[in-house]
């Protein structure tokens, strides 16, 4: 009588194959880590541009009278004030009396579009954002206390049709200003690496 061995499948565990699953497991895994970076960096890259876009507008606005919020012979660059119209207006806040005696004054004027210019091309480029962090938040603030969100009525009583107590666009710009800048946010999409290895910047990294 023959005898017929049949051949048993060995089930075992296999290190070769284990290891391949890891290392597949880990390249996945690396790929989602690193399409979320790229994600995340293009998301900040975008909001870094969009925020440095509102300042950079507002000052070829002001300057030359696009038609928008300043209309064509009430420019700068036609002898028009970048400060009055927006000081003089201001009805609520502690600094009210301030801000009307600031107003159309020619260092004000100076200060308010250097600062738009400055702020909106560092933000748009990606450099200097920690310089254009500080100087946009504090634009911003005096910019908030003018308008005084927390006044229900203004000084004449009526009502200040303010829509919050704290938060406004005021604090958006300066909190996005603010996060490109901690996240070094302009090394995508614009010139922060070329920046960053200038022989000042890296001695200074306030200027990064």
């Amino acid at each position: 009588m023959a005898v017929h061995e049949h051949a048993h499948r060995r089930t075992g565990f296999h290190p070769s194959a284990a290891f391949r699953r890891s290392r597949s497991a880990s390249s996945t895994a690396d790929s989602t880590a690193l399409g979320a970076h790229t994600a995340a960096a293009r998301a900040l890259a975008s909001l870094r541009i969009l925020t440095g876009s509102v300042f950079l507008w507002a000052f070829l606005d002001k300057t030359f009278g696009l038609g928008y919020a300043t209309t064509s012979g009430r420019s700068w660059i036609d002898g028009g004030s970048p400060t009055k119209g927006f000081l003089s207006s201001v009805a609520a806040g502690p600094m009210e009396s301030t801000f009307h005696a600031w107003a159309g004054a020619a260092w004000a004027d100076w200060l308010f579009m250097l600062g738009l210019l400055g702020i909106g091309l560092a933000a748009m480029t990606g450099v200097a954002l920690r310089l254009a962090a500080v100087a946009g938040t504090l634009m911003m603030a005096l910019m908030w206390i003018a308008e005084w969100p927390p006044a229900r009525h203004l000084s004449d009583g009526s009502a200040s049709m303010s829509t919050h107590p704290f938060t406004d666009y005021h604090v958006i710009y300066a909190f996005a200003l603010i996060a490109v800048a901690a996240a070094g946010a302009g090394t995508t999409w614009g010139l922060g690496r070329v920046w960053a290895r200038l022989p000042v910047v890296r001695d200074h990294d306030w200027l990064r």
